[in-house]
């Protein structure tokens, strides 16, 4: 049976994740036909994360479903922040023939996430990418925020020529060779990594399929705006030249 593993990159989500984590093991017991490894990385928190993610490690146990497949939950520790490396070790590390990762906070709806799974598994993609932008996608977010994410992709299409509309919704899967071929490849540790991940993809020519996605935005996002922007202009620049 094929396995999927689900990174859920954490850093000072204690109070987060409980619920967001409850919420998705109630469905993949809903929805199986697959092996689930959900990851918690804790990267570089300092609030009692880790703590919190293994007392709920510790407290799942390995469940398995009339419809098949199992469903294990586990955490990793990284001392270091970055969304992008937390990705990086759990997907080099992994075996499944599925790796995927979504935001904790879960803003895009979790009825999409058998879309990447099976674009991927049944080889139609090397990458499946939720985006929040495509005819038939449903956003609710600040206008602030609708706009920072249309211009910047609107540079990203410009500047690097990605032919994708939505590089960074916290949303995507991709298969074992696609990973071990390109995460060896992605400098950035950070929330560029998605876009420098799929700029790589594009490149080398492997099959990027998009899945439009109710997303709604998170009022209390940890997410810096204005240092994540700083940042992605950082990248940009780097892999233009």
């Amino acid at each position: 049976m094929c396995k999927v593993v689900i990174a859920l990159p954490v850093h000072n989500e204690a109070r987060r994740l409980p619920p967001s984590l409850a919420k998705l093991q109630c469905f993949l017991q809903e929805h199986r036909g697959y092996d689930y490894e959900v990851v918690i990385v804790d990267n570089g928190s300092t609030d009692g994360t880790r703590a919190m993610a293994e007392e709920m490690a510790e407290a799942a146990l390995e469940s398995e479903a009339e419809s098949g497949g199992t469903l294990t939950l586990r955490v990793m520790h990284l001392d270091e922040a970055g969304r992008g490396r937390a990705l990086k070790a759990v997907w080099l590390a992994s075996e499944a023939e599925v790796l995927s990762y979504m935001d904790v906070d879960l803003s895009t709806d979790l009825a999409h996430l058998p879309e990447l799974i099976v674009a991927v598994a049944e080889g139609r993609a090397d990458i499946a990418i939720g985006s929040r932008l495509l005819p038939g996608s449903q956003t609710t977010r600040g206008w602030k925020r609708k706009l920072l994410s249309r211009g910047y992709n609107w540079l990203l299409h410009r500047a690097l020529g990605l032919r994708v509309a939505d590089a960074q919704c916290g949303f995507k899967a991709l298969s074992r060779r696609a990973a071990q071929a390109l995460l060896p490849q992605v400098v950035d540790a950070g929330f560029f990594f998605d876009t420098e991940l799929l700029v790589l993809a594009q490149r080398q020519g492997w099959r990027i399929a998009e899945v439009p996605v109710r997303w709604v935005d998170d009022p209390d996002s940890l997410v810096r705006l204005l240092r994540t922007i700083g940042q992605d202009l950082k990248g940009v620049w780097r892999l233009r030249h």
